[in-house]
């Protein structure tokens, strides 16, 4: 439930759109007057610093609604596809097994003996969770206490990481350099397989030579001396990188389309078999029709009243919601079922807002019925497996989805209230925001009626290099037969993946595969997926503890007397 706090409040509403609508980017590209009231008020900077008041009202319903309707898609409409792709066409879903079997690890009995399974599962959780409490007080808590009771703060390790992009941009101009100092990437290296890990670390080496290159040649023209990791990030991605991705998603999902048919075609009747468990809540398949049509008609309806019923943008919504949805929820289940893959086609959203012919950022907030349910099939199955039924599941987000709405609304506005946000109180925020903001501007552009970075940005003959360039890379990897993860790492660290990051999860990756599987032997990747487990249950303690003892001290007041 915190996690589902965090990521609505910081990346949905409202926290981060308090910010967007006043950023320097937002003004830089002329949008700060075309945010809808219903996205922000427009007089924010004079409103008082609380979310409790009535000009936010709309904003809030709007996301509220949004959420809502979600939830219920998510689960009436996931459940339909799971049962089309398990039930009826038997599909096995490779990679919930491996989610199920994660979900009981620590649910598993142990007779208390020495040695015995559940015993060594206990101990390496508990080391993964010491070592995560330990880190996070030096790496959050730390700073955070000391900025709480004190006037400085005592920081150890730099949030969010170290730039050294200015330092080593006359030997490697237009390229990003750095490092971040959170353990918790060396685990997650551990964890993840090596030659994915391998793959972005190859990726990340290659942009550090074809850059510099690319700028010689100003392909990356608008790279400048001087510039931070998130400004020359942002500048290489509207100048090459943001098109490049474009092509090599595009390749991923053909080929990924075409290794699940393969294998589809490849699986003989034994495989296909599967056993339906009996008591686990179902719902008949005409509740699951009415139910996505009235909440998809609803959407339809909201949206077009906000952007004045525009002809284009209203088939735009009728087509996402009657016939996109459900075809790639329906692709993506059967991907999942039968390889454990995902079917996306990238930045679809964004081009059919520019082909509809609306004018104004508003198209970019309404409640569009797209989405991908596929991906909820998975779940199902892995509460199958585990014996957990479904109408309970049905049952806690019904419970818990008001709470979440309340919690994110108070805590988010209680946050707003102490200080501005970002601000060095905030220090991932005051790095981070801004190069987010910036990449939500680009796209409001493209309909802004102004100049549009976005049109600049989106190039199509770097996009036919991309696509090409993903084929080739594919075709090369199965021709040496090596394994196929090592393309998708690959394709990360060519899509401008922070350094930071990558270099220490590749050294991550290199302790786990030549130090810790020489000494553990074959029970490594075991021992890893439990500590890891641990670690990031003891690193989320911190964080939790550090906020609380925040808000404490920033509610007090000393009395005058």
């Amino acid at each position: 439930m915190a996690g589902s706090i965090v990521r609505q409040s910081v990346f949905g509403m409202p926290l981060f759109t308090q910010f967007l609508v006043n950023s320097d980017a937002a003004i830089n590209y002329g949008l700060a007057d075309q945010f809808p009231d219903w996205v922000a008020p427009k007089n924010l900077r004079d409103l008082p610093r609380t979310f409790f008041q009535v000009a936010w009202l709309p904003a809030i319903a709007l996301v509220a609604l949004r959420m809502f309707i979600g939830k219920i898609d998510n689960a009436v409409l996931g459940y339909g596809l799971f049962r089309m792709a398990s039930d009826h066409e038997k599909l096995p879903f490779p990679m919930a097994a491996v989610g199920a079997q994660g979900m009981m690890v620590l649910a598993e009995e142990t007779d208390g003996v020495e040695g015995s399974e559940g015993s060594w599962k206990w101990r390496a959780f508990g080391i993964g969770g010491a070592l995560g409490m330990v880190f996070s007080f030096l790496y959050i808590g730390l700073p955070s206490f000391t900025g709480a009771l004190f006037d400085s703060r005592v920081q150890i390790f730099p949030i969010p990481f170290v730039d050294l992009t200015t330092k080593t941009q006359s030997i490697l101009p237009a390229v990003a350099t750095g490092l971040s100092f959170n353990f918790g990437q060396l685990v997650l290296g551990m964890v993840m397989p090596f030659y994915a890990m391998l793959g972005s670390f190859i990726g990340l080496i290659c942009t550090f030579i074809a850059n510099p290159i690319m700028h010689h040649y100003h392909v990356l023209y608008t790279w400048q001396p001087g510039m931070s990791t998130v400004e020359t990030i942002f500048s290489n991605r509207i100048n090459f990188y943001f098109s490049f991705s474009i092509g090599t998603s595009l390749a991923i999902a053909i080929v990924g389309i075409v290794s699940a048919i393969r294998k589809g075609q490849s699986m003989d009747a034994s495989q296909k078999k599967s056993i339906v468990p009996e008591g686990r809540g179902d719902i008949p398949n005409l509740g699951i029709l009415l139910a996505y049509t009235c909440t998809t008609t609803t959407l339809i309806l909201l949206s077009g009243w906000l952007i004045g019923w525009h002809k284009g943008v209203m088939a735009i919504l009728l087509f996402y919601g009657f016939f996109y949805t459900p075809l790639v929820s329906y692709v993506t289940a059967r991907l999942e079922g039968i390889a454990g893959q995902v079917f996306e086609i990238p930045f679809i959203r964004e081009l059919s807002f520019i082909l509809s012919g609306y004018q104004g950022v508003a198209i970019w907030f309404i409640p569009v019925p797209k989405a991908n349910y596929g991906y909820q099939t998975v779940f199902y199955r892995q509460a199958e497996l585990t014996g957990t039924k479904f109408t309970s599941i049905w049952k806690a987000d019904l419970i818990l989805f008001p709470v979440i709405i309340i919690s994110m609304i108070t805590f988010s506005s209680f946050i707003y209230s102490l200080r501005e946000i970002p601000s060095e109180a905030y220090p991932f925020t005051q790095v981070m925001w801004q190069f987010m903001a910036k990449n939500r501007c680009l796209m409001l552009t493209a309909t802004s009626g102004e100049y549009s970075v976005f049109s600049e940005a989106l190039n199509g003959g770097i996009v036919g290099v991309g696509f090409v360039f993903g084929l080739i890379l594919f075709g090369t990897i199965g021709f040496f037969a090596a394994p196929m993860t090592i393309c998708y790492g690959l394709v990360r660290g060519l899509n401008q993946t922070l350094p930071h990051i990558v270099i220490p999860q590749f050294i991550g990756a290199l302790l786990g595969r030549f130090y810790f599987k020489k000494r553990f032997g074959d029970n490594w990747r075991k021992y890893i997926t439990v500590v890891a487990a641990g670690y990031w249950v003891g690193a989320g303690l911190m964080p939790m503890l550090s906020v609380g003892l925040i808000f404490l001290a920033k509610a007090t007041k000393a009395l005058p007397y």
